[in-house]
């Protein structure tokens, strides 16, 4: 193993869509997975971002989401927000 230090949270952050997608050199790549070896809010941190791609991916399928899936007063209350109540 390495004597450098381990990469920090923000250099995670910094490169974690490149770590995500596999486009890592394998030795940058062996510092993320060190990081992630002892940093568990980074672990979490990663897991909820690729929930979130996916809730977004799912989102944007088409008939995933009709405005009968929508409650009527969620609408009333974001046009309200932007100033079109009625």
């Amino acid at each position: 193993m390495t004597d450098r230090p381990y990469i920090t949270c923000r250099e995670l952050v910094e490169f974690l869509d490149l770590y995500l997608d596999g486009d890592l050199p394998p030795d940058r790549n062996a510092e993320f997975e060190r990081h992630l070896s002892v940093c568990e809010p980074c672990v979490n941190y990663i897991s909820t971002y690729r929930k979130t791609i996916a809730l977004g991916k799912e989102a944007c399928q088409e008939g995933s989401v009709t405005t009968a899936d929508v409650p009527e007063e969620l609408v009333r209350a974001i046009l309200a927000a932007r100033g079109f109540a009625e």
